[in-house]
């Protein structure tokens, strides 16, 4: 490992021992998953909170408390028991950005064909990855096992956006962060409840990381790929091979919280942990040193 890969490391590691992952999972919708002990629960209601991700974490947390709520005390026994018409019942007037009741009811009502074909979800996507051998495949045939269990209706673009297509370059954010939840741990943040390897786990690259991963140099690319995201999980791989996506949540939540802010502050990067490896910090403090004539410290 190269120096700057040691420093980059020790950095990470600093950041993800600071990061009171109690309080910070409170705030997260993980947090709404914690609430089920049934691991059929669990995987259910993180589908649905990993899918519904998108924007505010409170407006989210709001959003899935509202499903959960009307799906009742087992959501996965309900979505179960009663076929698509009902589901989209119980989800009626519910919206969030693109996204219907109707919408969300057939994704449950093909996880619950997905779930009495294999047993769960994630037995269904530890198959595919044995016969697939990569995640990208393995998420893209269980894809293709939700769409094609899907109840015949008129196809809404909120609900093929549910579910991204990891064959087609997006970085599944969403996809990702759901198996995060369900494979690492358990640690107190994520639960551990799907039986893969960790070290097959891909970063879920949201705007927080993938920003915050090109400040270090993780990558160079500038936009959110697949292939990004494979690369970020590369470069941590030579941190801790068996498991390169634990920092995840801590890169993520620093830019959730406006520690890493967009733009240069030094108040906040000057006591940022990362600051020492950071690209951004040091060509502005190299830029400053320029414009006053100083050398760059």
């Amino acid at each position: 490992m190269s120096p700057r890969d040691e420093a980059v490391r020790d950095a990470l590691d600093a950041l993800l021992a600071g990061t009171d992952a109690r309080v910070r999972t409170a705030n997260d919708p993980i947090e709404l998953v914690h609430r089920f002990e049934d691991d059929g629960d669990r995987e259910v209601v993180g589908l649905v909170a990993s899918s519904l991700a998108f924007g505010n974490a409170k407006a989210i947390r709001a959003k899935v408390g509202d499903v959960v709520a009307r799906l009742g005390p087992s959501p996965a026994n309900r979505i179960g028991s009663v076929g698509p018409t009902r589901l989209v019942n119980d989800l009626h007037g519910l919206v969030h950005r693109v996204y219907r009741g109707e919408d969300i009811a057939r994704l449950l009502s093909a996880a619950a064909e997905v779930r009495r074909a294999r047993g769960s979800l994630g037995d269904a996507l530890r198959v595919h990855f044995e016969q697939a051998g990569t995640i990208r495949e393995a998420l893209a045939r269980l894809r293709d096992d939700l769409l094609d269990a899907a109840p015949p209706a008129r196809m809404r673009r909120g609900f093929r956006h549910l579910l991204p297509d990891p064959r087609a370059g997006s970085p599944c954010k969403r996809l990702n962060l759901w198996l995060r939840w369900m494979v690492r741990g358990p640690d107190g943040v994520d639960l551990g409840i799907w039986r893969l390897p960790k070290s097959a786990l891909v970063v879920p690259l949201d705007v927080h990381v993938f920003r915050i991963s090109r400040n270090l140099g993780l990558t160079r690319r500038k936009t959110p790929r697949w292939e990004t995201a494979e690369e970020i999980t590369a470069r941590l791989r030579r941190f801790d091979p068996d498991d390169p996506v634990k920092y995840d949540f801590a890169i993520c939540h620093l830019g959730v919280a406006r520690d890493c802010p967009s733009r240069r502050e030094p108040v906040k990067c000057g006591r940022c942990v990362l600051k020492g490896v950071c690209l951004r910090w040091a060509s502005s403090r190299e830029a400053q040193a320029r414009s006053s004539g100083a050398q760059p410290p």
